[in-house]
């Protein structure tokens, strides 16, 4: 029983660092007003580049580069169409992500199958050899890591930044943040390729980090569950990573379970974190008055003015 909960527990941060990533990137959107619905897609779309150019470069840390650069140009083309030429942001993120999944299909095409060594875990002298607690908490690579510490930094950034009190007014009212001075559109630009480039930092750690492979269909949902989880989150950087890491866990149910020989459906075990996902949105949903105390005012809805 020891070794089970270790397993889920060490395998959970692994597990959720692709969608706290993702994310995240896509909560910074979303507090400026922009509704991104294609981090399936950039995540796909980072996952391909991140695995193509550590396979020929060997170097993980291209990989990562290189994967979260892709996703946040295919970011730029979304920010074009929302903030330039004010299209539907839901029509345009679902359009973007179809884009993101044919680019990743392409990209990936010749390592299909391919597999390459894991980025090596940090080995932290003392820690990493205690009993339980080693593996569980230290016997991982630098990008989960980086994941945890991005989670209170974010937070930071919101509550103690201008920088972010200006993310925070131009989602809640980007007219009345334009009348004093903030540059409504660049603003909104950054996040959205900030969002960008940590759905292609998720997707790369999906690639080259936790599976250590390329297949098509790869992300298998995860962009869809990270947009849910930023909703799940109330927007808050803490609430977002405690879902991730819930989800991470449930997602380890189907080789936990048959480890402990339970006779339970393989198809619905691979099926929970979806399902978990559905159940968590129509309870949430239920809550609009929650939801208007939390939700970004202006989300979604298109800004005409000219800063």
């Amino acid at each position: 029983m020891t070794a089970t909960l270790v397993f889920i527990l060490s395998g959970m941060l692994a597990a959720a660092t692709p969608m706290l990533f993702a994310a995240l990137g896509e909560s910074v959107a979303e507090r400026s007003g922009v509704l991104n619905l294609s981090v399936e897609g950039m995540m796909a779309t980072g996952a391909a580049f991140a695995f193509a150019v550590a396979t020929l470069s060997g170097s993980h840390t291209l990989g990562f580069l290189a994967g979260g650069t892709a996703a946040a140009l295919l970011s730029l083309v979304f920010a074009a169409l929302v903030l330039v030429f004010h299209a539907n942001q839901v029509a345009a993120g679902l359009a973007i992500g179809v884009l993101g999944l044919g680019v990743s299909a392409f990209a990936g095409n010749r390592f299909e199958g391919a597999a390459i060594a894991k980025p090596p875990s940090l080995d932290i002298p003392g820690l990493s050899d205690l009993p339980v607690v080693g593996p569980i908490l230290f016997s991982h690579d630098a990008m989960v890591y980086l994941g945890i510490l991005l989670v209170p930094v974010v937070a930071l950034v919101f509550t103690r930044t201008k920088l972010g009190l200006s993310i925070r007014a131009v989602g809640e009212n980007p007219e009345a943040a334009r009348a004093i001075g903030t540059p409504v559109l660049g603003i909104r630009l950054g996040c959205v390729l900030f969002g960008g480039f940590m759905a292609g930092l998720g997707g790369a750690h999906l690639s080259i980090a936790y599976t250590a492979l390329w297949a098509e269909g790869l992300v298998a949902g995860r962009g869809w569950i990270a947009v849910a989880l930023v909703v799940f989150g109330s927007w808050l950087p803490f609430r977002i990573a405690l879902g991730a890491y819930v989800f991470g866990a449930i997602s380890l149910m189907e080789l936990s379970v048959q480890g402990l020989g339970l006779a339970i459906p393989s198809q619905l075990l691979s099926a929970s974190p979806y399902i978990v996902t559905i159940l968590v949105l129509a309870a949430i949903s239920r809550d609009q008055t929650r939801l208007r105390l939390t939700r970004p005012l202006s989300l979604g809805k298109p800004f005409r003015g000219q800063a």
